[in-house]
């Protein structure tokens, strides 16, 4: 029989019950429990609007469908003398060069950082001295900034690519098959690194080339195209096409875009605070229970208000996680979070950020006028430190609503420490300002929320690119140099592991079109 879909609503002590759920299933499709008949759980999410939370499920009923994950057919090179050289190894890179692969071209992947397993001691360093490795760090190394950042595989840009496809990928180089079916699946800090090293091996075995340590710094022109780049401030690779994915941090990527008169655009992106509670005080708000049931995940939250006209919402939300230190210069500091697969931690926390508009920064145009904005405000968070560590300046929520200094700190999941700090005065004022009235809107909102248990700490600043590189809509080349091709986070077009890889194959296949047409 045809599969039918059902949704089934099951209380978090049936959830690893399957024969409760096939019982369920089956009679909301009126059909008997016979052997011939197939149940299957292809969607999951949880709905805890109510005191009791439930795990709602699509459930298809009838004969099994094919949900084998579908791996990707390589071709043999058949473009050997094109270059197409991709700058970074994140999601958009290095999903861009198995589309490549599948096309017969060889991608050569030029990465500023290490390899997986070598980027964790310098993350080490940051927490143990407070040193901050330009090219390998929370934002820049292989798997981008993604890989030590909770690896949530959520997107709400389904049609942007196949996001099916780029799941299927993922459980080939050794996802768990439950991205498939949970609504906002995610793979934590610990399983990432494991899936990237994969994709590396498969590239390479493919006849891709990879580079660690290869800065690219400047751009060959020649007649209005891309020619190849330089790395290294020495060496120089020609390129037919220059795939560029660097992620939204590689601010000096931007500036020698500029400086070879390479049109970029200051794009609105968001700033404000890491925000961290205790998780029971999460789950208590949010399932409206503590503790909760041990069948229930960590509880997570997306929260968004107005205020003024203005945006106030929560970002990267990692529950049982931690606060990272994400600076990527000396001078700096920059506030992210993540989390392990089991997300685990007591600790609960997220972006608190206000929308920042182009024209929040003056009438001068300079198309590197909110990057700007934003590396001095984290310049400013560090100089108000002790100018060494990356301790960061902290605010009990009460306290910061009122504008007061805390007396005293709760615990925290951030290593390197905190400092009690007047926040409110060292964010930036409309955003100080719209934070301290969103936060008792949302207390009112949530109960708690805006408890003296919780607090702030500054800055979250990395939300998005605060650049945008305008390509044309259909070639997808930059809209006046032909042969290069932005793409992902950093050009502004993506915002996650998912939409990313999506951006990197969907400009891969614009690459292979204009080299088989030129």
């Amino acid at each position: 029989m045809k599969p039918v879909f059902v949704e089934v609503k099951i209380g978090p002590g049936q959830i690893n019950q399957p024969d409760a759920i096939r019982r369920a299933a089956l009679d909301k499709a009126g059909l008997p429990d016979e052997p011939g008949i197939s149940t299957r759980v292809a969607r999951r999410t949880i709905d805890a609007r109510s005191k009791h939370p439930l795990f709602v499920l699509q459930v298809a009923v009838g004969e099994p469908e094919s949900v084998e994950p579908q791996e990707s057919v390589f071709k043999p090179i058949r473009l050997g003398d094109r270059r197409v050289v991709i700058v970074g190894a994140g999601p958009a890179g290095y999903f861009a060069a198995l589309t490549l692969l599948e096309n017969g071209i060889r991608p050569i992947v030029l990465e500023r950082g290490k390899d997986v397993n070598l980027r964790r001691k310098d993350l080490k360093k940051i927490y143990t001295q407070g040193l901050i490795d330009p090219h390998s760090n929370y934002c820049f190394g292989e798997g981008g900034a993604g890989t030590y950042s909770d690896g949530k595989l959520y997107t709400r840009a389904t049609k942007r690519g196949n996001v099916g496809r780029v799941l299927d990928l993922l459980i080939a180089n050794g996802a768990p098959q439950d991205i498939r079916i949970d609504a906002h699946p995610h793979l934590g800090s610990n399983m990432l690194p494991k899936i990237v090293r994969k994709m590396r091996g498969d590239i390479l075995a493919c006849g891709g080339e990879i580079h660690f340590g290869s800065h690219v710094d400047d751009f060959l022109l020649e007649g209005g195209r891309i020619t190849g780049v330089r790395i290294n401030g020495e060496q120089t690779i020609l390129a037919d096409a220059v795939l560029l994915a660097t992620g939204h941090s590689a601010r000096d990527i931007f500036q020698a875009l500029v400086a070879r008169n390479i049109g970029v655009e200051a794009k609105p992106f968001a700033l404000g605070v890491r925000i961290e509670h205790p998780q029971p005080m999460i789950d208590q708000i949010f399932y409206h229970q503590m503790p909760r049931n041990k069948n229930l995940p960590a509880a997570s939250y997306r929260i968004a208000t107005q205020i003024e006209g203005r945006g106030v919402f929560s970002f990267c939300m990692c529950p049982g996680g931690y606060v990272v230190p994400a600076s990527t210069a000396p001078g700096e500091l920059v506030l992210n979070g993540m989390s392990l697969a089991s997300r685990n931690a007591p600790f609960a926390n997220a972006g608190l950020v206000v929308e920042i508009r182009i024209d929040d920064l003056g009438i001068d145009k300079d198309p590197l006028c909110a990057l700007r904005f934003q590396a001095a405000v984290e310049k400013a968070m560090f100089a108000a430190g002790d100018g060494v560590t990356q301790q960061a300046p902290a605010q009990r929520v009460a306290d910061f609503v009122a504008g007061k200094i805390s007396t005293d700190l709760p615990k925290t999941s951030y290593i390197p420490g905190i400092y009690s700090a007047p926040v409110h005065d060292l964010l930036p004022p409309m955003v100080s300002a719209s934070l301290r009235k969103a936060l008792p809107e949302l207390g009112r909102k949530f109960r708690g929320f805006d408890s003296n248990e919780a607090k702030v700490l500054a800055v979250e600043s990395r939300t998005s690119s605060p650049v945008r590189i305008p390509r044309d809509r259909e070639t997808l080349e930059h809209v006046s140099v032909k042969g290069l091709f932005p793409c992902g986070e950093g050009a502004g077009y993506a915002g996650g592991i998912i939409s990313a890889a999506m951006d990197g194959e969907k400009v891969a296949q614009a690459v292979v079109h204009a080299l088989l047409h030129t």
